[in-house]
């Protein structure tokens, strides 16, 4: 059985984040979305919060085959005990690559996973949770960008963003 790695930070899960799992689920047997967390970052959801979201916006779509988790540990740690031999990233055009290829590089050197990059679908390739949170802190519709679970969970974040 091939068991891939989709990480990252989900802080929201995007239409473009789906588009890169539904896409490595035609490939892969098993694909493990990972809500990475990052000490380093204040994301908007909690790391629950994010792997709720993610559930949600997959059972909508009946994908069986994904799982989804979180880690605060490293990703390779995450693959090794899953038993993963792939790490799977989007693409997009800007500049992508070049922060993931350095990551790509360690991963392999740690634990001999290799990675694959897949371009994200051009229709969604402008789409980011930076891009969506902004757009959501400004009063944009961002019906599209992300899986309609997610927009009452960012109008909900919102509100306790702005009581603070």
């Amino acid at each position: 059985m091939t068991i891939a790695v989709c990480p990252g930070s989900y802080d929201p899960v995007t239409a473009g984040h789906l588009d890169v799992i539904e896409r490595s689920a035609c490939f892969f047997d098993e694909v493990h979305v990972v809500v990475a967390v990052n000490a380093a970052k204040t994301p908007m959801f909690t790391d629950a919060n994010r792997v709720h979201a993610i559930r949600r916006a997959l059972d909508e779509d009946g994908y069986t085959k994904v799982k989804v988790a979180s880690t605060s540990g490293l990703i390779t740690d995450y693959c090794q005990q899953v038993g993963a031999t792939v790490i799977v990233k989007g693409l997009r055009q800007n500049g992508d690559y070049e922060a993931e290829l350095g990551m790509a590089l360690v991963n392999r050197k740690l634990a001999h996973i290799e990675t694959l990059f897949l371009p994200a679908d051009p229709v969604l390739e402008h789409i980011s949770s930076s891009i969506v949170k902004d757009v959501a802190r400004h009063g944009g519709d961002v019906t599209g960008m992300v899986p309609d679970c997610v927009v009452p969970l960012l109008a909900d974040a919102l509100k306790q963003e702005g009581s603070r």
